[in-house]
């Protein structure tokens, strides 16, 4: 046994080249398991995976760059199977050693462990590094420099393991130099441990007869280092990667944080911004034992502007009107809750005439006129106030406000009124029946009826639209326009609609085994257009009761469609996809950009009442309807009038080319029982037929 390292210059050379290799994979092992993102399982194994290919190709490469001059003073050949397997063991082991040590977090890393357990696999591997010329039964091994690599192995692998672990305690992060020292150490120790075991080997001496004798291989050592070289890049390149993209990602998040507490069109806080603002002023408040006072504030007024200038307009004067609110009042107190509707807090321990005075400058900001566009737009206000604690705990104080504001507005708008306990009569009547409402989802007192429509060329009924009823226990018969603002302002519109969706399916079906054919509407409100899965809860509709896609059609109004235009495109793109028609209800009361409305992917749309009205009286009228019928054939849209009364109403809309027709000349909305006795027994208000032809044959099969 030779216990001398060779110190000529290619030696050193080559020992050099090996720790910096170490050093590189070190450091980038280091650097996996401190900044590789893990936010599920997938994450915990590319880090671990990422770690070991690091660790592992390092331990390998400091062998081989080593062996390429031994240090005992045999050459050892290349053998590309063995060096190989022996990269595979390393791997192997650096990622079984990091399991202990990344895998467990920061705070609860093994690192003794994974030092022992990485030092003990370093010395065995460069034990069988040593035996790759098949001289093993004659190698000797001395135990003296056997405990001292493994020593050296363990001792220094748990310095860097331990130093490190500490750098990532004591601070928010390890610091920058930690990985390159500690790779350092790591690379370090473990060289000088392979090396260690070279040295505790002897090894029989050549002869000139000894077929086994290697031949060195510098170049194929070469070749494959400049390998493994381009493998710890990759590794590098990957981790940048990921670790931009996990930055990208939590910006991305905290936009998207950032955005939701505050209002995107006026920069004012949104409601629930405003609300941990309410809940701090009422704790100093009560500790100080002082008042606070809120005024809910509503546009009067708004809706003319926002269909005389349109939807941009609309948005310009909402900011305005925030920026004349702002100037007003305390910083940060202002706060938009909705639509054209604003919250504004006063502290400092007001009294009621200062929240009367500013009230009164409130109103007279906004009556002044705005600027928009080209021209001018003037509104005005009605406020409510409420003061705390006088009128309510801070769990009501929205509610009164939002309540006294009503008051003001039905006494005419342009005032403001304080809370008083009266004003609540009428809103525990529509907490009453908000209660029943509920109750009657679960008992089915809620019923769809359906109102036929119309082929206008033929006569022939080709559909229906779906409208809710609801037959109350003890008020009877309760308008939808009683209870559809209620489920709205309530937040329970969202329950309402699913279940039109899937009772609208099921009596489809029920239709469609008895034999009858028809497309079947629904009303789609805005709040549904916000729900993201508004298309999968559809199609789950559609599955559950096996009915066709294209018996289905959803009905949104002109104005909800414009509400939010990029929403409304991703919903109605995937409701078109799904296979369902789309129906625009209501158009020619809105202000729908025509360039918009050619993107949309509707298949028709529906005149509103209000045009078919006057068709027999007004030039005016008749001009318009033909204009919307014309339009809507240029874009290659089936056209629905609804509120058809009189034969004459019904001759102009056939005359300008109308395809379908809806109203109270051909039918009232009725059950669906009643609908399928006129379809199956011609029990009905007048003689018609049901066309099957414009669908498909009927037969009682599955959709």
């Amino acid at each position: 046994m030779n216990t001398s390292f060779d110190l000529t210059p290619p030696a050193l050379l080559w020992l050099f080249l090996s720790l910096t290799m170490g050093w590189a994979a070190a450091h980038l092992a280091f650097d996996w398991t401190e900044h590789a993102p893990v936010e599920d399982a997938a994450g915990r194994w590319h880090r671990l995976l990422g770690a070991g290919l690091s660790l592992g190709t390092g331990v390998w490469s400091s062998h081989r760059l080593a062996s390429a001059v031994d240090p005992v003073g045999t050459a050892t050949a290349f053998h590309l199977a063995t060096e190989l397997m022996l990269w595979l063991l390393a791997v192997a082991a650096s990622t079984g050693s990091l399991a202990w040590f990344g895998a467990h977090g920061a705070k609860s890393a093994r690192w003794p462990q994974s030092a022992l357990a990485l030092g003990t696999a370093v010395v065995l591997l460069q034990m069988l590094a040593v035996r790759p010329d098949g001289r093993a039964p004659s190698i000797v091994w001395a135990a003296g420099p056997l405990l001292a690599a493994w020593l050296t192995g363990v001792v220094g692998s748990a310095l860097a393991l331990g130093l490190f672990h500490r750098f990532r305690l004591t601070q928010r992060c390890a610091a920058p130099w930690a990985a390159p020292g500690c790779g350092l150490l790591l690379a370090a120790s473990l060289l000088t441990a392979q090396q260690c075991v070279n040295l505790a080997a002897t090894l029989p001496a050549p002869t000139a007869s000894d077929p086994l004798q290697p031949e060195p291989a510098t170049g194929l050592t070469a070749l494959a280092l400049l390998a493994a070289g381009a493998l710890l890049l990759g590794l590098r390149v990957v981790l940048r990667h990921r670790v931009r993209a996990h930055s990208a990602q939590v910006r991305q998040r905290r936009e998207r944080a950032t955005q939701s507490l505050n209002d995107p069109l006026t920069g004012l806080p949104s409601r629930s911004l405003f609300e941990g603002t309410l809940a701090q002023a009422v704790k100093h408040a009560d500790a100080g034992q002082h008042r606070l006072a809120l005024l809910l504030i509503n546009l009067d007024g708004f809706r003319p502007v926002n269909h005389s200038f349109g939807q941009s307009g609309g948005d310009q004067l909402l900011r305005e009107v925030a920026a004349r609110l702002r100037a007003l009042s305390q910083p940060h107190m202002t706060a938009r809750l909705g639509g054209d509707e604003f919250v504004m807090l006063l502290t400092r321990n007001p009294h009621p005439e200062e929240a009367s005075e500013l009230a009164a400058c409130l109103l007279a900001s906004l009556g002044k006129p705005f600027e928009i566009g080209h021209g001018q737009a003037s509104i005005s206000g009605s406020i409510g106030v409420a003061m705390y604690p006088e009128h309510g705990a801070m769990s009501t104080l929205i509610t009164h406000a939002d309540t006294a504001m009503r008051t003001a507005k039905s006494a005419g708008g342009a005032s403001h009124a304080f809370f008083e306990a009266q004003m609540m009569q009428g809103s525990r009547d529509q907490m009453a029946l908000l209660a029943d409402l509920r109750l009657a989802l679960q008992r089915g007192q809620l019923e769809l009826y359906y109102q036929p429509k119309i082929h206008a060329p033929s006569g022939e009924i080709t559909g229906a639209e779906a409208l809710m009823r609801w037959h109350h226990p003890k008020r009877g018969m309760v308008s939808p326009v009683v209870f559809i603002p209620i489920a709205e302002r309530y937040g329970l519109i969202g329950t309402l609609g699913q279940w039109v969706i899937d009772e609208a399916c099921r009596q489809t079906r029920v239709w469609r085994d008895g034999g009858l054919r028809m497309r079947v509407a629904i009303n789609l409100s805005v709040h549904q257009l916000r729900q993201a899965d508004l298309a999968e809860r559809i199609s789950a509709a559609l599955q559950r009761h096996q009915v066709n896609p294209d018996l289905i059609t959803c009905e949104l109004t002109e104005s909800s469609a414009m509400d939010d235009t990029e929403v409304t495109m991703r919903v109605l793109g995937e409701l078109s996809r799904l296979g369902v028609h789309i129906s625009i209800d209501d158009f020619g009361t809105g202000h729908s950009s025509l360039s918009l409305l050619r993107k949309l992917p509707a298949h028709e749309l529906k005149i509103d009442r209000g045009f078919v009205l006057d068709l027999e009286t007004s030039e005016d009228a008749r001009k318009v309807a033909s204009a919307v019928i014309n339009l809507a054939k240029a874009l290659n849209l089936q056209v629905v009038a609804e509120g058809v009364e009189t034969e004459g109403q019904n001759s102009i809309l056939r005359e300008f080319g109308c395809d379908q027709l809806q109203g109270f000349l051909f039918a009232r909305p009725m059950s669906a029982k009643a609908l399928a006795l006129w379809a199956m027994d011609d029990v009905g208000p007048r003689t018609m037929n049901f066309r099957d032809s414009l669908f498909k044959a009927t037969v009682a099969a599955v959709a």
